[in-house]
């Protein structure tokens, strides 16, 4: 935790800002790092772009981050690769007939490695969260996505995803042919019990797949189902069905069944560290409760609900209070929502490309 200092975005005697809000969080980001927003929208402008490596935890906000600084920034000129949805696209074009011998004759003229086309592809179809597609076929994979996506600046996000392909990374940009792009590695800070209580308390809409979280996340229509004693959501997307939203089986166990995969995330994180010739932008999600109000405004913190059932008036009623968690060094903290963090990251940013 002490390699990830504390960012300040606190702003004396200022107004506050709704951050669910988008035209709120424009307001924001304009006040909290327009300067910076200007030198990068003018930085892409000029047909410059860059490669930035997303490293945090599964569950550690990566796309949001990335989604947010491509909001206030440039969503024309930027674009996330995710490492998971493109094996998982390339899943389909495999079962496509068709799709698939365009795949494969892009694999002849591109992929190298060990693994002959077909294997990788037989890889590919059989493939668990467990076993990990060779590194050399997942290159080729993102070399194909970013032919696609054209000139633009990139967040990579899942890659390198075990420690022997963090060599890789350093050499990614000359391996994909994408020109001379400054390359960032962007890590990002997380407490174990953040991500304990976004899976545990995380519903999905069965039609939808929009997900919220029960205690961090509400959706706009929260019931209470008497016999049970408990609430629960009703998916809010505009776009969908008014259906009751779920926990995702497993959810109840939090981190406990990817411990594993998170310590590897962590020995990634630290190895990325000790790499020279990268710059590196640091994210932290989560400040002490003692030095809050130094460095963050009360509306950057993550709020925790809690529900009660009032029997008179037939509503449920939404108690708001700082969300405080324990760091992983033990200390009570206030974990931050995501566009302080999403600031963060376009100053340091800023000040890498356009210093």
């Amino acid at each position: 935790m002490s390699k990830f200092p504390i960012f300040k975005t606190k702003t004396e005697g200022l107004r506050s800002f709704n951050l669910t809000d988008p035209k709120e969080r424009r307001l924001y980001f304009d006040l909290k790092a327009g300067k910076e927003i200007k030198k990068l929208r003018n930085y892409l402008k000029r047909g410059n772009t860059f490669i930035a490596y997303l490293l945090g935890k599964k569950n550690s906000g990566k796309g949001t981050y990335t989604k947010l600084f491509m909001e206030a920034v440039d969503g024309e000129r930027i674009a996330q690769i995710s490492i998971g949805d493109l094996v998982r696209k390339t899943h389909q074009e495999a079962a496509n007939k068709n799709k698939k011998r365009e795949l494969i004759n892009f694999l002849e003229r591109n992929y190298r490695g060990f693994l002959p086309i077909k294997d990788a592809l037989q890889a590919l179809m059989a493939r668990s969260t467990k076993d990990l597609l060779p590194a050399e076929f997942i290159l080729a994979l993102v070399k194909k996505e970013i032919i696609a996506t054209k000139r633009k600046a990139l967040f990579i996000d899942g890659f390198p995803r075990e420690l022997d392909q963090v060599s890789y990374s350093l050499f990614f940009r000359d391996l994909i042919d994408h020109r001379e792009d400054p390359d960032i590695f962007v890590l990002i800070d997380v407490p174990d019990s953040v991500i304990n209580e976004r899976m545990k308390w995380r519903v999905v809409c069965p039609h939808c797949q929009s997900s919220k979280n029960l205690k961090l996340y509400l959706s706009k229509k929260i019931k209470y189902n008497d016999k049970g004693k408990s609430f629960y959501f009703i998916c809010d997307n505009l776009k969908c069905k008014e259906i009751k939203m779920i926990p995702k089986e497993g959810d109840e166990l939090g981190t406990k069944p990817i411990r594993k995969r998170l310590e590897l995330d962590e020995k990634l994180i630290n190895q990325a560290f000790s790499l020279y010739g990268i710059p590196k932008v640091l994210l932290r999600n989560s400040v002490p409760v003692k030095e809050a109000k130094k460095y963050v405004d009360d509306y950057e913190i993550t709020p925790e609900y809690i529900f009660e059932w009032n029997k008179k008036s037939q509503k449920v009623e939404i108690i708001e209070k700082p969300w405080v968690v324990p760091d992983n060094e033990g200390i009570s903290s206030y974990s931050l929502l995501p566009p302080p963090v999403a600031v963060s990251m376009i100053k340091q940013i800023a000040n890498i490309l356009c210093p």
